[in-house]
């Protein structure tokens, strides 16, 4: 199974970062001075890279090559910008479905709800370019290699995402608590976009103003929510009997 690229040095990682290529994660050895790391770390703030400084140990294990001092993760597919994704799928002449993901940074939940998505037919996954988790090999894993299946783009913002898509016929449904209706009172069989939100914070309360519907699942139990990926189930599956 094709898991994240690593890369190595300090020259080769700015050049990936200027021919932008989607990198995770960066790992910098505590104390890198001089004027190419000044470069690199100038550059990581800009394109809101995540950078992690670490012993120089912590680098030896990711790689045995001479690194620099620098040791950078690339993701092994390339992400589609929100135009792409909305032509390619639009193209399909059916009803479509999207999955919107407000900040959910766990790594295993993503790569679960990526499989369920793919299972249940979804044909574009969007996120957020900060504060959403990484294609790694955990995602990919996980996803039993869904991510390879299906297109995923990135957004500065999930508005942007809502605001277009909204533009172009799609209807917005929210997975929140905050709401009557049920999953089991939204009709589904027109092409919408469903968001799910992060465990604990749930959908970003601008984004949840922006909204075409509100749903959420039946409780019964003492617990009080689901796993934001058992719940992302729950959601397409219902939406997929709803269109038998």
């Amino acid at each position: 199974m094709e898991k994240e690229t690593k890369i190595f040095g300090i020259r080769t990682v700015i050049e990936a970062i200027r021919s932008n290529k989607e990198i995770d994660k960066v790992f910098l050895q505590n104390g890198l001075h001089g004027e190419l790391s000044s470069e690199l770390e100038k550059l990581l703030r800009i394109k809101s890279i995540k950078a992690s400084y670490v012993p120089i140990e912590k680098l030896n294990r990711l790689t045995d090559k001479n690194h620099q001092g620098v040791v950078a993760s690339i993701s092994p597919i390339e992400f589609y910008e929100i135009e792409e994704l909305i032509e390619k799928v639009e193209s399909l002449e059916k009803k479509t479905t999207y999955l919107l993901l407000d900040q959910i940074n766990d790594v295993r939940n993503f790569g679960a709800i990526i499989r369920s998505a793919e299972c249940s037919g979804v044909d574009g996954i969007i996120i957020q370019r900060k504060s959403s988790a990484p294609i790694n090999g955990d995602t990919i894993k996980t996803s039993a290699g869904g991510v390879f299946n299906i297109p995923i783009c990135k957004v500065d913002h999930i508005k942007d995402a809502v605001f277009y898509l909204q533009a172009n016929g799609i209807k917005i449904i929210a997975a929140t608590e905050k709401t009557e209706d049920t999953v089991y009172d939204v009709d589904f069989k027109d092409s919408c976009a469903i968001i799910m939100g992060a465990e604990g914070k749930g959908i970003t309360p601008s984004i949840l103003k922006l909204v075409d519907f509100k749903a959420k699942l039946p409780m019964y139990g003492k617990i009080e929510s689901l796993n934001v990926s058992v719940a992302c189930g729950i959601f397409l599956y219902e939406l997929v009997r709803q269109r038998l």
